[in-house]
């Protein structure tokens, strides 16, 4: 008969094996997170700028409107002056008092040169605009 006890010889013992694939995993996610976290900053950053300089552009072209044609210079105003009108309420009420003036300049067939109240009104527009 055979012996269930005979030591077996041939086959190692467990052996721990390190695996590093979860750390690899993870340093992989963080780079990819941290490169795509600085690539949004830097859009955001260059969409700001742009903005920045949309917005001088505007205003300069706000204050060298040409009044000599009341009609186009209303129409012209009303529209570059609306970029402006959302920064707070005092803008806000500012653009709705010019704009309200401007009214008879825009849907007249003929029109008078713009008056000096309104002209004071546009003046005092341009001192509040933030840029």
């Amino acid at each position: 008969m055979r012996d269930s006890n005979i030591p077996i010889n041939d086959i190692a013992p467990l052996v721990e094996i390190h695996d590093y694939s979860l750390y690899y995993f993870i340093a992989v996610v963080l780079i990819g997170v941290a490169v795509s976290v600085a690539l949004f900053l830097a859009l955001l950053k260059q969409m700001r700028k742009c903005r920045t300089n949309q917005r001088k552009e505007q205003f300069k072209a706000l204050s060298t409107i040409d009044l000599s044609d009341p009609k186009r210079a209303a129409y012209a105003i009303s529209e570059i002056g609306r970029v402006f009108s959302g920064d707070n309420e005092r803008t806000l009420r500012a653009y709705h008092n010019l704009f309200e003036r401007l009214a008879p300049y825009k849907y007249a067939p003929k029109v008078k040169m713009i008056d000096e109240e309104t002209l004071g009104y546009y003046r005092l527009y341009i001192e509040i605009i933030d840029v």
